[in-house]
This record gives structure tokens, sequence and C-alpha cells, in this order.
């Protein structure tokens, strides 16, 4: 079955001086624009994790999943909201992805479906002077683990992969050459990395 997607924008984004950097624009189109050119055709339906109003990603028309559990406690809260949507709608999976993030790999959801674990969690991968570095909010989210991770977080649980390896997960490795595709953006001089990496994307 497709994994739904839920794109995660519930961050404070400090460093890029607070508001929404998926509305933040690179190469003319705001970053969630590229984000939803390259998951649309990898998932089902998708839903956008933010917090706050939702009505500022109306024109977008996709539902908006605030986290649902107080006090900002990080990128799971929004894979869980991806969770418990994809559940309600029959969905057995949901693939997350960061707004931040614009250049992710167009084989994303494929890969990670290939490298899924036993518990079938998976977490995109990239290698840097021969250490792997896992990039936890691109993942693969069984529906059926939404309870433990709920209970997890509610315990005070708030590094993704802690919770990850609890279950096997697997890696999807992903190589760098031309760019490095989990390249994301936090301040406002990573906008002018990205207008560079746009040309080559």
């Amino acid at each position: 079955m497709t994994p739904f997607g839920v794109i995660l924008a519930g961050g404070k984004a400090t460093r890029m001086g607070g508001g929404d950097k998926g509305l933040r624009e690179v190469a003319g189109q705001p970053l969630l624009d590229h984000v939803l050119d390259r998951l649309r055709p990898q998932v089902g339906q998708i839903a956008l994790n933010a917090n706050g109003d939702p009505a500022r990603f109306a024109g977008y028309g996709l539902p908006v999943l605030p986290d649902s559990l107080p006090d900002w406690p990080g990128p799971l809260a929004g894979v869980l909201a991806g969770m418990d949507w994809a559940a309600a709608q029959g969905a057995e999976a949901v693939v997350s992805v960061a707004a931040d993030t614009p250049f992710f790999p167009r084989d994303l959801v494929a890969q990670l479906q290939a490298a899924a674990g036993p518990s079938s969690l998976a977490l995109a991968a990239t290698r840097e002077g021969g250490k792997l570095w896992r990039h936890p909010t691109f993942g693969l989210w069984p529906v059926a683990l939404r309870d433990d991770l709920r209970a997890a977080l509610v315990g005070g649980l708030r590094k993704v992969v802690l919770w990850t390896d609890q279950h096997g997960a697997g890696t999807a490795e992903f190589g760098t050459d031309p760019f490095d595709p989990f390249f994301n953006i936090n301040t406002p001089d990573d906008i002018a990395i990205a207008e560079q990496i746009a040309g080559q994307a």
C-alpha cells in the first residue's frame, strides 16, 4: 500500500528569525512548493504538520495537523500527528519530510520501503567522511507503532534515533553527489546556498 506523506513544519525557526521557513522562497518558489513537487508523486494523500493558525497555509489545500502534545516536543510530535492522521484514513504507514529541505530524493519513498527493518521503520541517511549521518525527519513510520511512540514522547523521549533504534529501524543511504539532497535551510545564509543547489536539482 502506498504510504501517506506528512510535511514537518512545526518548528519555531528561531535561527531564521521566526515565522514559517516553508514559506521562504528559493528559486522563485516557496520551500513548500519545492517539497510538494518532490513528495506528491511518491505518496498518497499529504498533510502538513504545523502549529498556530492554519489559515496561513490555506492556499495549499492540505490538512494542517498541529502537534498532538504540548510544549514543542520536537519533530517526533509531528511524526505522531501524521501517523494518527494516516491511521484514521486507513493508511498503513506515513513518510515524513521536512519543510525546510527542498531537494530531497525523488525516490525517497521507494528507498525507505526497500530498507525498512522488521517493524517496517526506516530512516534516510547520507555518508560523510566515512561516517553515516541519519536524517530522522525523513522516515517511513508504520502507524501500528503510534501508541508506542506516543507513550515514549509522554515519557520524555525527544531524540528520534533512540526510539527508532529500539524498533530496529532500517537505514536507506543516499549519495551526496552533486549535492547533499538533505541540505536544510536554517539561516538566511542557507537561502543563498539553496539558490545555487536549485540550479543542479
